[in-house]
Parts: structure tokens; sequence; C-alpha cells
């Protein structure tokens, strides 16, 4: 146990989540008491620092240093704990900042290492050409939130359901998704519409007639002219059959993601995943019979079942199959999911990173977005590998929060961001039900905002 006192609660968050990457393991206990003696004071077994008052970037950087000496070790992103350590890069290049200048500034002033600061700065670099291609009117992007799957994986803690649980009300939930997508199309349509994401969740996990229903609507509420990347997620193979396949097709989908996360069929089970591997082979294969030429798969490094050869044997799969996008994720393991006891080596999740930087190469796809998220397995990030001309428009922008992006449905979260760039969230309830019975509410919550 790792207790923290602050005094401060404004320096808490960091103070907490830096302490926590150094010792992802221990159970920390942080505390904010206004009338401490001290500033930060942390205390366990074998470490006790404590720090007076100072500036929240001293502060940073102080505890950053005690810490990698106290643990011989350091982090490889240093001091950036967020989420998105590229859209730091990307606004310092947008600034005229060099190139070099930027990798210097990670690498002195933030601590993030060598390679790290490379990596990042060689995304913002890429990301800034790929957002050329957006129309020179303030255009916006469209989330469609389907979060129900086939079953829930046990390594999950988004806001999916399982299908079992609502399968008799998805008719209703389709419904009122459709709704508040009226609702929001009438506020939006003399603005250019970039991409549309169809996510979850799994959204084909809806039959048939409903997943034709929506597309439809969508087709005719958001014209299609202007959509430079239409995805769905099409994500389990336990999900994905011929019919659905060519309604997509049919409604102009021109992106789908395949995502296996292991071609281990242990791993699979472990996980919770109802289907087999030969079920991704054959889903992918189909996909492509049917003319889908830009389709995305996600695997993950960090299974605890897993070492660096069976890692290697899932890139091997990978290869065979040939996407045209792979994401690589880092395992995160949160509190509301089922694996939250499983402890993960940083040492052999680094491995597998580094391998499936080197086989991605190999298979032609190259880093194009990056993000990272809390708990993950060695305080690593997550990568997106693209061939050229394959890359995501939709990913990027979610990352870089350059573009309002309107999301409908339960747990969509809308972004609107004005024309200095100041974002404001409007978040839908993350329950189905509450999310069917609460769809005034919801759509109130979006038109009492400015959208452009």
């Amino acid at each position: 146990m790792i207790e923290i006192t602050i005094n401060n609660e404004k320096n808490a968050y960091n103070v907490y989540h830096l302490v926590k990457a150094f010792y992802p393991q221990e159970e920390i206990r942080s505390v904010v008491d206004e009338k401490a003696s001290h500033f930060v004071k942390i205390i366990s077994r074998d470490l006790e620092l404590v720090f007076t008052e100072m500036p929240r970037s001293t502060l940073d950087k102080e505890l950053y240093l005690a810490l990698a000496q106290q643990t011989k070790r350091t982090l490889p992103w240093g001091l950036l704990l967020g989420i998105r350590p590229t859209k730091l890069a990307y606004q310092r290049l947008s600034a005229g900042d060099r190139e070099e200048r930027v990798i210097n500034w990670l690498e002195k002033e933030k601590y993030v290492s060598a390679d790290k600061a490379k990596l990042c700065v060689g995304i913002a670099l890429k990301e800034r050409t790929l957002l050329s291609k957006l129309a020179k009117d303030k255009g916006y992007s469209l989330f469609v939130s389907i979060p129900i799957c086939p079953t829930i994986c046990n390594y999950c803690s988004f806001s999916s359901g399982d299908l079992r649980r609502y399968e008799d009300r998805l008719d209703t939930y389709v419904k009122t998704l459709i709704k508040e997508l009226r609702a929001v199309s009438s506020k939006v349509k003399d603005q250019p519409l970039n991409t549309i994401y169809i996510g979850g969740g799994t959204p084909t996990v809806l039959p048939p007639r409903l997943l034709e229903r929506l597309l439809g609507e969508i087709h005719d509420l958001f014209p299609a002219r202007q959509v430079l990347e239409y995805t769905v997620e099409a994500g389990r193979p336990d999900a994905i059959d011929e019919e659905k396949l060519r309604l997509l097709k049919t409604y102009q989908v021109n992106r789908i993601s395949i995502n296996p996360q292991s071609m281990n069929q242990e791993t699979l089970r472990l996980i919770g995943r109802a289907h087999t591997v030969e079920q991704i082979r054959e889903s992918f294969t189909l996909a492509r019979s049917l003319g889908f030429d830009n389709i995305n798969m996600d695997i993950i490094a960090g299974f605890s079942n897993e070492k660096l050869a069976d890692f290697d044997y899932t890139l091997a799969e990978i290869k065979k199959l040939q996407p045209n996008s792979l994401t690589v994720h880092s395992l995160a393991i949160k509190r509301a999911a089922r694996l939250n006891e499983i402890k993960i080596s940083a040492d052999v999740v680094q491995e597998m990173v580094d391998s499936a930087r080197e086989k991605a190469s190999e298979m032609e796809l190259f880093p194009y977005y990056l993000y990272r998220q809390k708990n993950s397995a060695g305080n690593f990030e997550n990568i997106g590998y693209s061939r050229e001309g394959k890359e995501s428009l939709y990913n990027i922008l979610i990352m870089e929060e350059l573009q309002t992006i309107i999301g409908c449905g339960a747990g969509a979260i809308t972004k609107l961001v004005d024309r200095e760039g100041k974002v404001r969230r409007v978040d839908n309830v993350k329950d189905i039900d509450t999310y069917i019975e609460r769809i005034d509410e919801m759509i109130d919550k979006k038109g009492e905002l400015q959208w452009f």
C-alpha cells in the first residue's frame, strides 16, 4: 500500500497517476488534506517522499525524478500522463516549431524517451498531411453508438451490453437512436460531413432488417456526397455474415474493422469470445471477396497467458491476411473488468510492442495515429498502423480534437470544437434502458449548444 496526502486538490490527479505509473502493481490510497503541513507526502514500507509547496510543473518534474531514482527506471512517456501525447506535438508543429525542436522539447522538458519522442512527432507530421484532405469549410464527423456485443470480453469495461440481455429491445433502441439522428440532422444540414463512424460494441450484432433500417436512415439524413470515410466496426466474426456485409456495401461503407484481438484459440476462450480463429479468417476472406479494400484489424499485447511467441504467432497469421491497417493495443485492465486481478509483465509487453512495430513494417503498415489508456500494461500506448492511403481520418480527429464530432446513441460523446479550438463535451447516458427513457433529454442537451 502506498499512501499519498496532498494539500491541493488541483495537483492530486497528476501525483496519483505518476506514482501509479511507477508502481502499477501497488494499491494506492490518495487523500486531499488542505490542512496538511506538507504539500505532498508519499509513503509506504519502502518509500517516503515529502515535497514543499511549488508550482505544479516543478512538482511533476521533481516527483518524476525522485520516483525514477527510487525505482531505478524511467517511463517511456515520461511526464505525459494523458491519452493524447501526439496532440502536444501537433500543436507545436502547427505553431511553426521544427521537427527537431519538438523532439528535443519532449525529451528534455517532458522526459519522454528518444524513441517515443521521434514516434510522437513522426505521427503528428503524418496527421497534419492527412488532415489537409478535409474541406476548407469547417466540417464535422458523426459517431453512431451500438453498445451491444455477442458476449462481453473479460478484459472490457466499456459500456457495452450482452446481446442476450438486450435482444428483445433492439427494435426500441434503433427506433430511439433514429429519433436522435433525425434531431441532429436538422441542426447540421448546411455543414459538410467528413466522416461517419458506427461503433460500439459491435454494430453488426444488429439483425439485417435493423441494420438496413439504420443505414438507410443515415443515408437519407446525412447525404454521403461529401463523406471521405465511412467506417463500421464489424468487429466480431460471430456477428458478421454475407447479408450484413452486402448491406454495408450497398450503403457506401468504405472501411470496416474485423478485430480478432488474438489468433490463439486458448486466448479467445480465456477472454470470453465465443468464436474460433478459423471464423476470423473466414470473415476476413468473405469481406475481401465482396470488395472491401480497406479492412482494419485490432490485436492486443499483454494477455497474461501469452508469451512473445504467442503474440508473434498472431502477427504471423495477420500477415497472411494482409489487412490494410492494424491497431495494436496494450492491454488496459480497468476496475470494472473481470480480468482486473491479472498481473502483466511490462518487459513482455515491451517485447510485444517492439515486435508489432517490426512486423507491421514488414507488412508495409506504418504508424499514423497513437493514443494511450490509463492502466495500460507496461504504461505503453496503442498505435494504428496503415498502408499508404488507408489511414482512418476519424481516428486522427477523435485523438487530436480538431473537429466537432457529434455522438448519437447510448454512451456516445459529442465534442464541440469552436473556431478557437476550445472543446465542450456533451455526454449521452451510458445505460441503454436509461437512454431510451431519457432520449428527449439527450436531444435537448444538444439543442442548447451552438454547433459551429
